[in-house]
């Protein structure tokens, strides 16, 4: 029997087989969801060890699974680990800050490799979940209590570095449209 079940909720047949054709045979039990109301109703029954969540969904989407996903981690004191795809990270990041703190992202399509990465990353992080009002994690020695660890404040710089790309190329883009704009008001 399968140590791990894994629910995958996608609108796209053909993304939940291929979730299921890229996990190591044997060690999952793939469970499938089409919309998000069937998402949630397995999630309840099925209490999976990981989801895999479409953003974009029928019924429900997976903007709101995840805030019942998040209602339910706070009520039982633990998270699930979850992977969200998209085929546009932009639209997860519109609702959800990043960087994604607690779940991982992967954008469709994706590859094997990526998909058993986000999984592993994803557990990682659902350990370090903690409840509301739950005593934060002890600083490391010589860090200071609250601040920001070295693989975050590495996170916000590249983070960072990308908006001022994206910064940078809307001005060059303004710039040209300026230019257009004027040669034809000549």
């Amino acid at each position: 029997m399968a140590s791990h079940k894994i629910l995958v909720i996608d609108d796209s047949a053909v993304i939940r087989r291929m979730v299921r054709d890229m996990l190591p045979a044997g060690n999952f039990e793939v469970l499938e969801a089409k919309d998000g109301e069937q998402g949630l109703k397995q999630i309840r029954e099925e209490r999976p060890n990981l989801i895999m969540l479409d953003f974009l969904l029928p019924k429900v989407s997976g903007w709101e699974v995840f805030q019942q996903l998040d209602k339910i981690s706070k009520t039982e004191g633990k998270m699930t680990p979850l992977v969200l795809m998209s085929g546009r990270k932009e639209e997860v990041a519109e609702k959800i800050a990043e960087p994604f703190e607690y779940f991982e992202f992967i954008e469709k399509p994706f590859e094997k490799k990526s998909l058993i990465e986000a999984i592993k990353t994803s557990m990682a992080k659902a350990k370090k979940w903690q409840p509301a009002g739950a005593a934060p994690p002890q600083a490391a020695p010589g860090g200071a209590a609250g601040g920001a660890s070295a693989a975050e404040i590495k996170a916000l710089k590249q983070q960072m570095a990308k908006m001022q790309a994206e910064i940078n190329a809307l001005k060059k883009q303004m710039s040209q449209v300026v230019t257009l704009i004027k040669t034809k008001l000549k």
